[in-house]
């Protein structure tokens, strides 16, 4: 993963507790990096040794972890330079989410060794969505429950989220039923 996403954990960490408890957290991953470079491509082995020190650390499950930076995310690469990507992805939560894949192949040119996900939204009633959540990665689904309920916040639209398939149950995919309602 690129080191936006070990920066953003790293700044999630201290914004909410503080740096001590970041340097727990990175001792315990034993990671020695002082400072991830945005633009670099780290292994995936080391943001999952953080998420786990993480959870370890603060006493949280690593799904919870997951999910609270799902919604750090939305903010975090927003205030991060990628406010004008976001923006050109859709002015409402439904249309945002059916456009991610769109959002991915954008910054891709920026990124080029990104894996990213992909995505399929279905309107499957008034107001409610199923969101289809593909990746090469394992353990990202709470990330997505995050994703949408910063997305959400960011939409000002009241969201509800169920994962109604799982990978780990088997299934070639995630999948979520997202039920919205704007403020």
């Amino acid at each position: 993963m690129y080191g936006l996403i070990n920066r953003a954990i790293q700044e999630m960490v201290c914004e909410h507790f503080d740096e001590a408890t970041w340097e727990k957290i990175k001792q315990k991953a034993q990671v020695l990096d002082e400072q991830f470079l945005i633009l670099e491509a780290y292994p995936d082995d080391l943001t999952h040794r953080l998420v786990k020190s993480a959870s370890e650390v603060l006493g949280f499950s690593g799904a919870q972890i997951m999910q609270d930076f799902g919604e750090y995310w939305v903010k975090y690469t927003a205030s991060a330079g990628y406010q004008e990507i976001l923006d050109m992805a859709g002015d409402t939560l439904p249309e945002f989410l059916e456009n991610l894949d769109d959002l991915h192949t954008r910054i891709g040119v920026q990124f080029p060794k990104l894996r990213p996900p992909s995505f399929e939204s279905t309107e499957v009633a008034e107001d409610v969505i199923e969101l289809h959540y593909r990746s090469t990665r394992e353990g990202l689904a709470p990330m997505v429950v995050g994703l949408v309920k910063g997305l959400g916040d960011r939409f000002q639209t009241e969201v509800d989220i169920t994962q109604t398939q799982s990978r780990e149950e088997g299934f070639d995919r995630d999948t979520f039923r997202i039920e919205y309602r704007s403020e």
